[in-house]
């Protein structure tokens, strides 16, 4: 029996890809209009886990980290660089003024580092590999962001942690979804 998460299916690339680009304009929205706290200098903010807050669209930013490795896998390599880079520019494009370099420069090189650690390891370790993955692009993404946006990275650990949630949701349902599609799962 074939993986279907691993294979190349145009159908779930293109619905990946869809959503990855939509992650673009959404979060830049949503990190200056919606959050429990959104002071008048600042992203609005949300909690991440108790008396940890991030920037709001800390857990849309971890799905778009995640929807590219969906590109990468039902695409393919090339249309997830493709996708990095037409985000990139989106990423720009859709960004408030004042967050258009924090916001593209975080996006491209989040989503670099992310199908950095993703490609060596997703065929052999798919679940662990998106949550890795996860986690280096939601520190690079973290670092670039916050420094360039607000001169601060003093919500580095929420940011951080608000995308791993994600990374780590999409893992889950990989491992759990993965020895229905796989006769023999290795991992």
């Amino acid at each position: 029996m074939s993986h279907k998460l691993l294979q190349r299916d145009p159908i779930c690339g293109l619905v990946a890809l869809t959503l990855f680009i939509l992650t673009i304009p959404l979060s830049n929205w949503v990190i200056m209009n919606v959050g429990l706290v959104c002071p008048p200098e600042g992203p609005c903010l949300i909690p991440v886990w108790p008396g940890l807050y991030a920037p709001s669209a800390v857990m849309i930013a971890g799905a778009a980290l995640v929807l590219r490795n969906g590109v990468q896998a039902f695409l393919g390599p090339w249309y997830s660089l493709l996708a990095v880079a037409v985000g990139t520019a989106l990423s720009a494009f859709f960004a408030a003024p004042s967050l258009v370099l924090a916001s593209a420069a975080a996006f491209c090189f989040s989503e670099l580092a992310d199908f950095t650690v993703y490609t060596p390891m997703r065929k052999r370790f798919p679940a662990f590999s998106v949550v890795l993955a996860g986690l280096a692009g939601s520190v690079v993404d973290s670092a670039i962001f916050l420094s360039l946006a607000f001169g601060s990275i003093e919500f580095i650990t929420g940011q951080v942690l608000g995308k791993f949630w994600m990374a780590l949701l999409a893992g889950i349902v990989i491992r759990y979804l993965r020895p229905r599609f796989v006769q023999n799962p290795k991992f």
